[in-house]
């Protein structure tokens, strides 16, 4: 890891940290984790806070090496401190997402990193459409925006259906956050990509579409 760059490098020092201090203080992971209720009697800072906890070390472990892998894609394309923004935005997103749509779930709480870092990696697809991706139980490169859109059309499931332990409103909302920013800070994509700016819209479009139809 000797050629991280250091926002990187300190975003993971920080989760590590934060983390640590959950893991051997519950009083504190129960104070800043993300909790509807909380949030609604005014705890507000738990929508940030809750992004740099994790539930165990492997779920550090993986959210921080999505970061690593990602990261210099987004660095490269916009700078450190544009990164740090959509990495911060893309985070709030996912707050934003999951408040919305468990509003009257006060008990519904949530850890970790990961609407940050799928904001992140939907920005690197953005601007890398071309990266291909290797998973280890598939020994053949996979097109990295086949890859989001898959996650996030399973996100839609687990949203659904409740799948697993899993905060899947959130890595929606920070793919939401990280698609709108990277946009933001790069409105040409729309013209020299546009196919890959359609595509990666659909599931957020589908999303939406079943909201307003009440189908999640």
């Amino acid at each position: 890891m000797d050629n991280i760059h250091m926002v990187t490098l300190a975003i993971i020092i920080v989760n590590v940290i934060t983390s640590f201090k959950g893991f051997s203080n519950n009083t504190f992971f129960e104070r800043y984790k993300f909790e509807v209720g909380a949030i609604n009697l005014g705890q507000k800072d738990r929508m940030l806070s809750s992004g740099f906890l994790h539930v165990d070390t492997s779920h550090l472990f993986f959210n921080m090496l999505t970061l690593y892998f990602f990261a210099d894609v987004v660095i490269l394309g916009f700078g450190p401190f544009t990164f740090l923004i959509i990495y911060l935005v893309s985070l709030l997103a996912g707050s934003l997402l999951a408040l919305f749509f468990h509003k009257n779930e006060p008990s519904y709480s949530a850890v970790g990193a990961s609407g940050a870092v799928t904001g992140i990696l939907y920005a690197a697809i953005l601007l890398r459409p071309d990266m291909d991706l290797f998973l280890y139980f598939i020994p053949i490169p996979i097109p990295a925006y086949i890859l989001g859109i898959g996650y996030l059309l399973y996100s839609i499931y687990g949203m659904k259906n409740k799948v697993g332990n899993i905060g899947h409103t959130a890595h929606f909302g920070g793919a939401i956050g990280g698609y709108i920013t990277t946009l933001i800070f790069n409105p040409d994509l729309v013209f020299t990509s546009t196919l890959m700016v359609f595509l990666l819209a659909i599931p957020i479009v589908i999303l939406f579409i079943m909201e307003k139809m009440g189908k999640i």
